[in-house]
């Protein structure tokens, strides 16, 4: 990755961020935990960048129509998050299974 690369991936998060600040408080508290979770269990395809930015857009149609985030998403906002990421693979997943294997490997 060039500095090219890495001052536009800054550019790109900070349009990003504008965007959540940019949403109704309760969507971006909701929004806040949804990215703690994640940053915490590692979707592999996070780093892409459309799993976020989709759930900015989710919530930027839900706020313009009015909705309310829990009448949005439910009132499980985890169950919500592993519905989005449901059969992907996470870094967690990976991590596991390399312990497992090295487990293994000690016996």
């Amino acid at each position: 990755m060039g500095i090219r690369d890495m001052i536009e991936g800054k550019r790109e998060w900070r349009a990003h961020m504008a965007r959540v600040k940019a949403l109704p408080s309760d969507y971006q508290i909701v929004y806040q935990e949804i990215q703690k979770y994640y940053f915490k269990v590692g979707p592999v395809g996070l780093t892409d960048g459309t799993l976020l930015s989709g759930i900015v857009d989710f919530f930027e149609e839900g706020a313009a129509s009015g909705k309310g985030v829990i009448e949005l998403i439910g009132n499980d906002v985890a169950a919500f998050s592993d519905d989005l990421i449901k059969g992907s693979r996470t870094y967690a997943e990976i991590y596991q299974e390399s312990a497992v294997k090295k487990a293994g490997e000690g016996m």
